[in-house]
């Protein structure tokens, strides 16, 4: 084997980490003026897309698991902004729903993408290109995510 597979510079996940910490940083000052994290925001952009919905679609929506989920879900709802109940057609599943303060964020967040394009728009990157790249990392999500164990 070649000692050139094992550096770190020849790795694409390396990149695809540390870019993806950096801009989940970047979020950061927009979230915490909403009470908010990177996680918190994600299931609520999930939500503003499709209001009650079990926590299965979110899990599946986001590449998340229960376990994962489940704790998250728990502290947005001692924070009052989303709601869980138990299904009436299937008591297995959980149907999560906004409250009126959960839809009220999204006026705050209205201005986050456009923030944000700020920070990642630059004169050697337009948005076509990120539109590129986001439509190969949408690529691999679903070539991995068929991978699964």
């Amino acid at each position: 084997m070649e000692d050139s597979q094992l550096k770190l510079s020849n790795q694409i996940c390396f990149p695809l980490y540390s870019v993806s910490r950096l801009i989940t940083k970047a979020y950061k000052p927009f979230l915490d003026k909403m009470g908010l994290t990177y996680p918190q925001y994600l299931v609520l952009m999930v939500l503003w897309e499709n209001d009650e919905i079990t926590i299965n679609q979110i899990t599946e929506k986001l590449l998340l698991n229960t376990n994962t989920l489940s704790p998250l879900l728990k502290r947005m709802e001692k924070m009052e902004i989303v709601e869980r109940n138990r299904s009436k057609e299937d008591e297995r599943s959980v149907i999560v729903k906004l409250t009126k303060k959960g839809k009220a964020l999204k006026n705050q967040a209205s201005c986050i993408p456009k923030e944000l394009s700020k920070t990642l728009i630059t004169e050697n990157i337009q948005l076509p290109e990120i539109i590129n790249l986001q439509n190969i990392l949408n690529e691999w999500i679903s070539i991995l995510s068929e991978n699964k164990e």
